[in-house]
């Protein structure tokens, strides 16, 4: 199954989910796209709720679904809670810490800066935008693409940087300083389902 291209805020409506994670695409209309939107639906299964769990954390991240599964499968052989370690998995992929760092307002425009070779890890580029950075990686944007104004302009925009990461302004370089605790991430997501979905 292909990666999902079209709208994000059609997608974030049907899920009646943030999947920018700034509320931005609910703000408007808090409901479901399409002529019967505002309609209540019928009530989800079990099946349906863990569905849109996975869903929800799958769209947010912008993973195809081989993709979203070989890294729940990889969570899975790690010690501690299976559903957490996922998250943190998550939060470890290349695209997604240009995104927290500032670098990009959105995970699709990082994941855009890390595929045109933006992107420095420990000083050498890296173009692959699933690529599992370690604790203690360095993210940078390379010598010749610092002047790019839509770096410089996400850079400005950010309110507030994510606290397991630390930002030098000097060489716009992030450092992945240690792996998130589960309440520094999105509270409105219940991976409990999306390990119920998968272990079904």
């Amino acid at each position: 199954m292909a990666r999902y291209t079209g709208s994000t805020y059609r997608k974030s409506r049907r899920l009646a989910f943030s999947t920018l994670e700034n509320g931005k695409e609910l703000a408007r209309k808090p409901y479901a796209p399409g002529l019967h939107g505002q309609k209540r639906g019928k009530k989800l299964s079990n099946y349906g709720v863990q569905l849109q769990e996975k869903q929800k954390v799958r769209f947010m991240y912008g993973l195809n679904e081989k993709q979203f599964r070989k890294t729940f499968e990889d969570a899975s052989k790690l010690k501690g809670v299976h559903g957490e370690n996922f998250l943190k998995l998550l939060e470890s992929r290349l695209d997604n810490l240009v995104y927290r760092i500032g670098f990009a307002t959105t995970r699709r425009a990082a994941r855009q800066l890390v595929n045109h070779g933006h992107v420095t890890v420990n000083g050498n580029k890296v173009d692959i935008p699933s690529y599992r950075c370690k604790v203690g990686d360095v993210i940078a944007i390379k010598e010749n693409s610092k002047d790019l104004v839509i770096v410089k302009t996400s850079l400005e925009a950010l309110a507030k940087r994510a606290e397991f990461i630390t930002y030098d302004e000097k060489n716009m370089a992030g450092t992945f300083v240690r792996l998130p605790e589960r309440s520094e991430l999105n509270a409105d997501i219940n991976e409990s389902l999306i390990v119920e979905f998968y272990n079904r």
